[in-house]
């Protein structure tokens, strides 16, 4: 009988659209499951589940070689919520189910969890961005730095100018990094 949280729907369909498969793994009976997943548009609902059942809904995911992340607010959600990949709790849901996931939405919006994707995604591609950039850098300055021009007839590098250089790119890195700061919640 609880109402579906209003941009639940949507959050649903951007996840879908991104390619990920949505599933809704419940303790509830099959009516209201099969009513919840049609007016979410999710093709697969599993009902009438124990702890130890969506558990083992997870676990079967992650044979089959899937990443799993599952989201969810209450006591009975904490075993799997451990169990995932990545276990996200809703801030409005039961301390037991924070504790035991990986992720905290504090909001409790089923949205934050598009926004908590995209901020992961982010952030994995800000740091691969770098480590290439600083890794390139090292790889090519450090010896000029130390002088290996000067073996080919080259200049000496100034060590003053050698140390603006790699706080520079100190400078460059961490602006890359707060570009994240610019986002905006899905």
């Amino acid at each position: 009988s609880d109402p579906v949280k209003a941009d639940a729907a949507r959050a649903v369909a951007t996840l879908q659209a991104a390619g990920l498969r949505v599933a809704i793994l419940s303790g509830d009976g099959a009516g209201p499951v099969e009513a919840l997943a049609s007016a979410l548009r999710v093709s697969e609902a599993r009902a009438g589940l124990s702890p130890a059942d969506k558990r083992d809904a997870v676990q079967g995911w992650r044979n089959e070689g899937l990443k799993v992340a599952f989201v969810g607010d209450g006591i009975n959600d904490a075993p799997v919520l451990a169990a995932a990949d990545v276990g996200i709790a809703l801030g409005s849901g039961t301390d037991v189910a924070m504790e035991a996931a990986d992720v905290v939405l504090v909001s409790g919006a089923p949205s934050a969890v598009v926004t908590a994707r995209e901020v992961s995604r982010r952030t994995l591609r800000n740091i691969v961005q770098n480590l290439a950039w600083a890794f390139g850098y090292n790889v090519a300055l450090i010896p000029v730095a130390a002088g290996a021009l000067a073996i080919f007839g080259g200049p000496l590098l100034n060590p003053m100018l050698a140390a603006g250089a790699m706080a520079a790119s100190s400078v460059l890195v961490v602006a890359n990094a707060l570009r994240l700061r610019g986002m905006r919640a899905a």
